[in-house]
């Protein structure tokens, strides 16, 4: 290319200093944590760490590590006769070693499915930096690899290279950069002259950044700033930045296990000191026996914390959470991050950027105003010809078809708009320039508005063709087809620009006689015919409005966070609804400098009103995020680029489109494939689906853990081993319930949730109609299985056809085998039929509806299945003996009034 300075450049010596004093031009990649330092992140807390940044969590699995050591101890001492106890087999190491299985499940599960998530976006993060750059060095050009590009570099740029570096320009020729990676804006001009420069610019106009592209033109920089001082590598910094931002979902669980660990420790406690008070008042004190009996009360406690502790509930929340992860990839969202599924439906605010997000990131021709055509069709007549050779020759855009499903832009892709322009009505701009004769051009420049082309026409004629800016090619006209006037022009300008739409003016001239149109680069015409003017814009995709119309009815807000201009970000609002030029003002929308100008306070005081942010630039979204959430929103982000990394990181769920750069990606939560914003509408659906579903879990296994913790504390005090063992309760916690958490997990998402508003994050997760139903069936459980065994106590069941001329004794007795059996599985059973009770919960419908739920009846046949097989062939693992056949229908049919009863109870209160 031509200089119009001559350049030399840094020396060898000076490269040097330059790389030890500002470091090398490489983005610092973000850091991975090892896969065994990842899995021991779980292991330590399974029920914190289930949800990642949940630092709260460790009292329950805290308490879970103390069981595993007093099993472990009181299982020694009962296998080697330690302190007088009586002695057993290996058996007795079951229940410690059902206490770990849990532990590892849990951690084992979320530990999978996000390692699994993770490789599948492995590669989104890796940066080329070998690509050759051509820079001047001691005088010379030469090519150098990217990455050792030094600040004082002077580097020579074209058109379809990428800036390996933050640069100001020394030269400028008519060049056009793509910023959307950074700011979002896909066309920007970039000038030396300072008359020129856009003062609202994201960037200064005489500055290029690192990752943003040459659309058209060329030019010669100097390099300021390399690595990650540059504006995309401090951008990418800010993204690899954990904010441990705490998830609704971890909050509430957090509460959840609060109450759980003081629960249980209480009663734990209450268990110890009753039962040493009961021992010293009513037997006579003796240091063996006294030992003996404490190891006996301990193990007690253990028990009873070993059923208080939901260990099934961790492993329960991560294969819902993993059932949804891949059922919401057939949604077109793919989740990195397990968490991410649920904290979409607690989502109060969705801060988005407009390109490529709301609009579809490719420029298209809006409508054509060519005067004087019949119809305003495009013919065969010479106008026509002119029209359509004068799109095809005077650009500088291309076409690439290699995409078998659509054209797409190589170059300006204002100019790419015509060209699909005429490849939408059946013409090959190709075709047309092949039959031409390129004689002479002018090119753009941000100082003429236009640019021009002459050459020998299809028709054998010579022809000038000038496309530019409408006011400024109208006054270069002497004619107009159609006549048109410049107040149409002017009026029908304005309906375009206040739309936000770009527009081209265009303008031909026949030469005859040799004319001098162009000399020395200069425009000389004076018979030049004004053909038309189009609008051009970057449509918004089709389903955004509905989809953002859906979210208000949800009850969610949405901000549009742009480098775009004020105009063309409050228009796109206007479109998709989010803006009213009747009730909305300035205190709605914002630029990016006055965004930043505002104080902590005034920020806090505005934000929530906040609807449009234009000029923005990268950190600005972050910050927004981070205000949102000092005031206890839960935030969505979505975005595609570079420039919005930082805040996709910061964001409760961060959302990255499926076309969007690597560094978007790697920081987001959610990958939405097909770039939909209805998609985002069918996450939200799913993640408020999911903690509903998440909401019944937890009251079918609370109503469970309640029952066996007050048949645990009675027992305690009634001088009565507990009729449930710890095995017998980890496989109601893990098995039983982990398949139950499949059945509810499996639930179809239901729409009307859609319909309410975003629930309170401060909530805690048992609301007020479980709290009753917790409590409430967990009591009648109780005391119908207490007085079970009381009446096995004071009788010999061998049939339970015998308590139809029940006779019960006087004396107590221990329970035998088969009565132990028959409790266990009256107490599974009477769960079974609740699980029920539990799916049709918060629904409205009856329990026995069963539409779309062929996956939760298939799981409820299997747990079924499984208590059969346990009690028929589970022996001494189990402490159980098989139960004969008319026990087993008598069982099963009569815990089943726990469904009539309930539905009975709906159809009273309805």
């Amino acid at each position: 290319m031509s200089q119009n300075k001559h350049y030399v450049g840094l020396s060898d010596e000076e490269v040097l200093q330059s790389r030890e004093k500002h470091g090398a031009n490489v983005l610092t990649p973000p850091q991975k944590d090892s896969k065994w330092k990842l899995f021991f992140e779980k292991l330590t807390g399974p029920f914190g760490h289930l949800i990642k940044g949940w630092n709260d969590g460790d009292e329950l699995i805290f308490i879970l590590e103390i069981a595993v050591i007093l099993s472990v101890f009181i299982s020694l001492a009962e296998y080697f006769h330690w302190f007088g106890l009586h002695g057993a087999d290996a058996t007795v190491f079951f229940e410690p070693i059902g206490i770990l299985v849990a532990i590892f499940l849990a951690t084992g599960i979320a530990f999978y499915f996000e390692l699994k998530a993770d490789k599948e976006f492995s590669i989104l993060n890796q940066v080329n930096d070998e690509e050759p750059v051509q820079v001047i060095r001691n005088g010379h050009p030469v090519k150098i690899l990217k990455k050792d590009v030094v600040v004082g570099d002077i580097i020579i740029i074209g058109t379809g290279e990428e800036i390996p570096a933050d640069a100001e320009l020394l030269e400028a020729i008519t060049l056009k950069m793509d910023e959307s990676t950074l700011t979002g804006e896909p066309v920007c001009e970039k000038t030396t002259d300072e008359s020129l420069f856009d003062k609202e610019a994201t960037f200064p106009s005489n500055h290029i950044m690192r990752g943003t592209k040459v659309m058209e033109g060329h030019g010669i920089c100097r390099v300021y700033a390399v690595g990650d001082a540059t504006e995309n590598g401090k951008v990418m910094g800010a993204a690899q930045i954990d904010d441990s931002v705490k998830t609704p979902l971890n909050e509430q669980l957090d509460g959840l296990g609060k109450l759980i660990t003081k629960a249980s420790y209480s009663i734990a406690a209450l268990i110890v000191v009753g039962r040493i008070i009961m021992y010293l008042t009513t037997s006579e004190f003796e240091i063996g026996n006294f030992i003996a009996y404490l190891l006996q009360t301990f193990m007690i406690a253990v028990t009873l914390i070993v059923v208080a502790v939901p260990e099934g509930l961790p492993m329960a929340v991560s294969l819902s959470l993993a059932y949804s992860m891949r059922k919401m990839l057939k949604t077109n969202n793919l989740v990195r991050k397990m968490h991410a599924c649920e904290t979409m439906g607690a989502t109060s605010v969705i801060c988005t950027d407009k390109t490529g997000t709301l609009t579809q990131n490719r420029m298209q021709v809006y409508k054509t105003n060519f005067y004087g055509l019949k119809d305003g069709k495009l013919g065969n007549d010479e106008l026509c010809l002119m029209i359509t050779e004068g799109i095809a020759v005077n650009s500088t855009a291309q076409l690439d078809f290699s995409d078998s499903e659509k054209a797409n832009v190589l170059g300006n892709p204002t100019e790419g708009a015509l060209l699909l322009w005429l490849h939408d009505n059946n013409l090959n701009y190709l075709e047309l320039k092949d039959k031409t004769e390129r004689l002479e051009e002018i090119p753009f420049s941000t100082e003429r508005k236009y640019m021009a082309t002459l050459v020998k026409s299809a028709n054998g004629k010579k022809i000038l063709y000038l496309k530019g800016a409408p006011e400024i090619v109208f006054s270069l006209c002497k004619t107009a087809s159609g006549n048109v006037t410049k107040e149409t022009i002017d009026a029908q300008l304005i309906e375009y620009q206040n739309q936000a739409m770009r527009t081209l003016g265009f303008a031909a001239q026949v030469i005859e006689n040799d004319e001098d149109v162009i000399h020395n680069g200069e425009l000389k015409a004076d018979k030049l015919n004004f053909l038309g003017i189009v609008a051009i814009s970057d449509p918004v995709r089709e389903d955004v409005p509905s989809a953002v119309e859906k979210c208000f009815t949800a009850g969610i807000k949405v901000k549009i966070v742009t480098g775009d201009t004020p105009g063309t970000a409050k228009e796109i609002g206007r479109q998709i609804g989010l803006w009213n030029d009747g009730t909305d003002t300035d205190r709605n929308i914002i630029t990016g400098p006055e965004f930043a100008a505002l104080s902590n306070e005034e920020l806090a005081d505005r934000v929530l009103d906040l609807k449009i942010i234009s000029r923005a630039r990268p950190m600005d979204k972050k910050r927004l995020v981070e205000a949102l959430q000092a005031q206890n929103q839960v935030v969505a982000v979505t975005g595609d680029g570079t420039n919005d990394a930082p805040a996709l990181k910061a964001a409760q769920v961060g959302l990255s489109m499926g076309d969007g750069t690597s560094v978007a990606k790697e920081a987001s939560d959610i990958t939405i494939i097909d770039n939909s914003f209805s998609s985002i509408g069918r996450a939200v659906m799913w993640g408020r689906s999911l903690y509903q579903n998440i909401q019944r879990f937890i009251l079918f296994q609370m109503t469970v853990n309640v029952a066996a913790c007050l048949i645990v504390l009675a027992g305690a005090f009634m001088g009565t081993d507990s009729p449930l063992t710890v095995t017998q309760m980890l496989w109601v916690n893990l098995i039983m319930d982990t398949f139950a958490a499949m059945a509810l997990a499996a639930l179809p998402p239901d729409a009307r949730v859609m319909q309410h508003k975003p629930r309170n994050r401060m909530a805690f997760i048992i609301n007020r109609p479980m709290k009753f139903a917790i409590i409430g069936v967990g009591g009648l459980f109780f005391l119908a299985l207490i007085s079970l065994v009381y009446i096995f106590q004071h009788s010999d069941i061998t049939s339970l056809r015998q308590l139809c001329d029940l006779k019960l004794n006087s004396a107590d007795h221990h329970l035998s085998a088969y009565e132990l059996s028959l409790f266990f599985t009256i107490f599974v059973m009477l769960q079974f039929w609740n699980m029920f009770n539990a799916r049709a919960f918060a629904t409205g419908k009856t329990a026995f509806h069963f539409k779309g739920c062929q996956s939760f009846i298939g799981i409820a046949l299997i747990i079924l299945i499984g208590q059969i097989i346990i009690v028929t062939v589970g022996g001494p693992l189990f402490s159980v003996t098989p139960l004969k056949i008319e026990d087993w229908i008598l069982i099963i049919l009569g815990t089943s009034v726990v469904l009539w009863i309930r539905e009975l109870f709906n159809l009273f209160t309805k």
